[in-house]
């Protein structure tokens, strides 16, 4: 492997290890809540008297589903992303070679063979 790849790997490595090396901020019960949790703190805390407009149309039963949902959307999203790239990539380089003259006098070699 080359230097700049093995260097790479080693900071990959330290920054998904750093996080569970590191100690938990301010003794937190839940450190990684999201932000929905957090503004709903906030905005209890500066109005207790504050009713939602609306509820969801549903809730998942459990934290443990809801973030499965929460996962497969990421997913499919990246899945989707990675095509749409994929896609783009090879229509660029199918392009890129048909716009190559040395590889269209090869083509033309191939064709009279």
């Amino acid at each position: 492997m080359k230097r700049t790849n093995l260097l790479l790997l080693a900071a990959v490595m330290v920054i998904a290890a750093l996080p569970l090396i590191l100690p938990l901020p301010g003794g937190l019960a839940e450190p990684f809540a999201g932000a929905d949790a957090q503004a709903q703190t906030a905005i209890t805390a500066a109005n207790p008297d504050y009713q939602p407009w609306f509820t969801p149309l549903w809730e998942p039963p459990s934290g443990e589903i809801e973030s499965l949902l929460f996962a497969l959307q990421a997913a499919l999203g990246a899945g989707l992303l990675g095509y749409y790239l994929g896609l783009r990539r090879g229509e660029s380089q199918r392009r890129k070679s048909d716009a190559d003259p040395a590889r269209l006098d090869a083509q033309a070699v191939d064709a009279r063979d």
